[in-house]
């Protein structure tokens, strides 16, 4: 069965890197269906081809990748990977709060793209469930503060991945009709041992 390969946006100002970093992205069999040297022009093609996934670099000229990554990810079009030279804390901070699904710091191997695109994707799609389930952007940062801090306590007493411990939060949440959040909640309280099998009782 053959899949359609990811349809691939980058942005990066920098003609070298850009070049680079395509070059990596077909080997492993990605499509590049755009480059743009600044954040504007990234949003601009991201809107007009909704590509699969979109990385771009954090310093642009015109929008930095931040803003752009903000617009993107708010408008639901892709998920969003940056690139930063810099592995500051708070710009790792400032770049989810933006809405990036992952980020990469350079210089970066083929060894380091392909999984930060995988788990992309993956939260990706964990978003679009979440954001099923909520109206306001407010309740859908909320929610999703909780399922994060859920599966963290997931991983760490039951030795899930993170795919698996959401996979479990959304599994059960349709098993019991009760939210993800409602869920994710229960996991968190300190008075709910969660047992072997992973059900919170």
């Amino acid at each position: 069965m053959s899949t359609e390969p990811t349809r691939v946006l980058i942005a990066e100002d920098e003609a070298l890197i850009r070049l680079d970093l395509k070059e990596m992205l077909e080997e492993e069999g990605y499509v590049v269906v755009a480059e743009a040297g600044d954040g504007q022009t990234a949003v601009d093609r991201a809107r007009e081809l909704t590509p699969d996934l979109v990385i771009l670099d954090i310093q642009m000229p015109v929008l930095d990748g931040l803003a752009a990554a903000e617009q993107i990810a708010s408008a639901r079009i892709a998920p969003v990977i940056v690139l930063t030279a810099f592995s500051q804390r708070e710009l790792v901070e400032r770049a989810r709060d933006a809405g990036a699904m992952a980020y990469l710091v350079k210089p970066f191997s083929k060894n380091d793209l392909v999984p930060a695109i995988e788990v992309a994707r993956a939260r990706f799609t964990e978003m679009a469930a979440l954001d099923g389930e909520v109206r306001t952007l407010e309740e859908r940062l909320e929610t999703r503060k909780v399922v994060e801090r859920a599966k963290g306590r997931l991983m760490s007493d039951q030795g899930m991945t993170e795919a698996e411990a959401f996979r479990f939060i959304q599994r059960t949440a349709m098993n019991e009709r009760t939210s993800m959040k409602a869920l994710a909640e229960r996991i968190l309280a300190p008075d709910t041992p969660v047992p072997a099998d992973g059900a919170p009782s």
